[in-house]
């Protein structure tokens, strides 16, 4: 009883939060414009200085665990393809296909993953959340404008395309923000005391913020109708994409309990609100992504609950299958 008590007293801010910012939004009549600052000040500000403090004092050898980042990033292109199919399956549209194929393998890892993860395993669960986070965005945000430009909605030619991918990663403020880090570490650069503190504040903020938006952002988009295929998303996002990881780090190697279930963990979030970032920018399959983050957090309540009860607070899940 007291495992339970300590998982609710964990999640119950984070959905608090969620649930807060649906409130707002259904009730209080603000215009969906007044969300631009905020998203602004998470995205470019408040986010990568998270990510920045997460790796800044992490050894470099930490970071190049090169077979760790290969058993993720496979499972995460694992489930974008199971869920790619399922979404081919009922749409046989390709645009349409790729954004169920992002809804189905990529998780919350931005805004909900480094809080949640880091205090339900501490410091040493840091190094993996950074890497799957950069690794997987950097998987995704490849591999998303290829197929929107074989389908024709990306008006570039394929190297005009590749060039456009390349500069997005390298100027993207998380990946900045990781260089920094990265170059901090190996430098064994302290920041001065005010700027420490600047750089505290506003990773602080982060978590908060970013929960807030997505409540509101999720309240602005009722569901009218459910997509036949937004169950089978959910399903491959919240269930099959955490097993995933699990068999094929197993497979791989042993990463030790905080690594392989920070992994977990980080699959078994719910839907990223980048999916409708991704799918308004290409005006593409906007309520199917409003559904499936809707979905997908409601249910992840339950799912996510149970994978950090059998992981963190119980070890009923052994980290290693094949020891």
């Amino acid at each position: 009883m007291s495992d339970l008590i300590g998982l609710f007293n964990l999640l119950a801010p984070f959905f608090g939060l969620i649930g807060l910012g649906f409130f707002c939004g259904r009730v209080v009549k603000q215009p969906e414009a007044g969300l631009a600052w905020m998203q602004f000040f998470l995205i470019y500000v408040a986010l990568p200085c998270l990510f920045y403090r997460l790796i800044a004092d992490k050894p470099l050898d930490e970071l190049a665990n090169w077979p760790f980042i290969a058993a993720t990033t496979v499972s995460t292109a694992c489930a974008f393809l199971l869920s790619f199919a399922t979404g081919w399956r009922y749409t046989k549209d390709l645009p349409q296909s790729v954004m169920q194929g992002v809804a189905g393998s990529y998780s919350n890892i931005g805004y909900m993953g480094p809080p949640l993860i880091l205090a339900a395993i501490g410091a040493p669960a840091s190094a993996p959340v950074v890497l799957i986070f950069v690794f997987d965005n950097l998987f995704l945000f490849s591999v998303v404008p290829l197929l929107m430009s074989m389908a024709g909605l990306d008006k570039l030619s394929l190297p005009a395309t590749i060039r456009r991918i390349v500069w997005r990663v390298v100027t993207h403020p998380f990946n900045v923000a990781t260089a920094v880090g990265i170059a901090a570490s190996y430098l064994h650069v302290q920041l001065p005391g005010p700027a420490e503190q600047i750089v505290s504040w506003l990773s602080g903020a982060a978590a908060p913020c970013a929960l807030f938006i997505l409540g509101v952002t999720v309240a602005l988009r009722p569901l009218r109708q459910m997509p036949g295929e937004v169950p089978a998303l959910v399903f491959i996002k919240l269930i099959l994409h955490p097993l995933l990881v699990w068999v094929v780090l197993s497979a791989v190697g042993d990463f030790g309990p905080a690594w392989t279930y920070a992994a977990m963990i980080m699959a078994a979030l719910p839907p990223a609100l980048n999916i409708f970032v991704i799918s308004t920018q290409y005006n593409v399959g906007v309520e199917r992504a409003s559904a499936c983050v809707l979905v997908g957090t409601l249910v992840s309540m339950v799912t996510l609950t149970g994978v950090l009860y059998l992981t963190t607070k119980t070890g009923a899940l052994p980290y290693d299958l094949f020891p």
